[in-house]
């Protein structure tokens, strides 16, 4: 175990609201039990209804340092909260339903070496259910890419960016204004973009850190709509940051990426008919450039409509869209070259 006090402190902050009884103990004991010592554990209670004082009070820990709100401050202002009271020279934003691995920030600050002023830190991330089954492993493949290279290889799932497995330069978050955006449902990857561009990046390939999926997380709580405006917002950022010759280029797949990305959102939505809407708002707001499956479409409509004439009007107006948007990106290729750039 790292312990040496000449080792920087680092803070990991815990915002939460009634998950006491689901998945809080778990979060909390994954910080008290890092194999790096040298931390601080801000706890931020968001008004909380249940017995979660209780359940932080179990913990004994002297490095835990437990916030109460009177009222409801709202989920992002419970982030910069937790920013706000940070001592450590690097932050950790670990939601009350993820989980790092023992030796996360023990493998991240081995990462920085004689770098100790980089923007972010990053490992790969597992994503896991419920009750912590792995759903999927996605180590973290671009060490080394150039910036514009790094948002190409998210956008190709090379790599994933949950907050979870993101290691923040305390100082350089509070001085781009933390964690904001439009609808406040991409700030932490808004935060990470500002900071991989104006401070650098350190990648680390293994996995150390889970991203729990389940029906009452925060991303499922907002509408189709407002997840769209964020994504476009997020890719207009990305434009400004990459180089001038690449921009085009990652323009065109950061819309396929993100439209991909809020049609499963509109896919999980449970009426046929509201999810028939969400689909077509996706749609709309991506131009009418970037047509859902039509499997996504109707889900689970899907299997009744197979093989019936509505189906394949469907699906030739998709092609024939499709076709377009294919002769666009072809046109666009001969002028940008795909070429990486170090």
């Amino acid at each position: 175990m790292i312990n040496e006090t000449t080792y920087p402190l680092i803070t990991i902050a815990i915002p939460t609201y009634n998950r006491a009884n689901l998945y809080l103990r778990q979060a909390i004991e994954c910080a008290v039990n890092q194999t790096y010592s040298n931390i601080e554990i801000i706890i931020s209670d968001n008004c909380s209804t249940d017995n979660t004082e209780m359940v932080v009070k179990d913990f004994t820990d002297p490095r835990i340092r437990y916030f109460r709100h009177e009222k409801n401050i709202g989920g992002n202002n419970n982030f910069n909260f937790c920013l706000e009271q940070a001592k450590g020279e690097y932050f950790l934003l670990l939601m009350d339903d993820d989980l790092i691995d023992r030796d996360f920030i023990e493998t991240c600050w081995k990462s920085i070496d004689c770098n100790g002023n980089v923007g972010i830190i990053r490992t790969g991330t597992r994503i896991i259910d419920f009750q912590g089954k792995i759903i999927h492993e996605y180590p973290n493949m671009v060490g080394g890419f150039s910036l514009d290279e790094f948002f190409r290889g998210w956008f190709a799932n090379k790599t994933t960016l949950y907050i979870c497995s993101t290691l923040f330069n305390t100082i350089r978050l509070k001085e781009v204004g933390g964690f904001q955006s439009k609808k406040n449902l991409f700030q932490d990857v808004i935060a990470e973009a500002k900071l991989a561009a104006r401070f650098g990046r350190l990648d680390i390939q293994d996995i150390k850190a889970s991203a729990r999926k389940h029906a009452s997380e925060l991303t499922f709580a907002h509408k189709v709509s407002d997840w769209c405006e964020d994504s476009l917002d997020l890719l207009d950022l990305i434009c400004e940051l990459v180089s001038k010759e690449r921009k085009t280029l990652i323009r065109n797949e950061g819309m396929v990426f993100f439209s991909g990305i809020n049609y499963s959102r509109a896919r999980a939505v449970k009426s046929p008919t509201s999810r028939f809407i969400a689909h077509f708002t996706v749609f709309k707001k991506f131009n009418y450039r970037h047509p859902p499956s039509i499997k996504h479409f109707f889900y689970p409509m899907h299997k009744y409509l197979y093989g019936t004439p509505l189906y394949y009007l469907l699906r030739s107006i998709k092609r024939k869209i499709k076709r377009k948007a294919g002769e666009a990106k072809h046109q666009t290729d001969k002028e940008v070259s795909p070429g990486r750039v170090d």
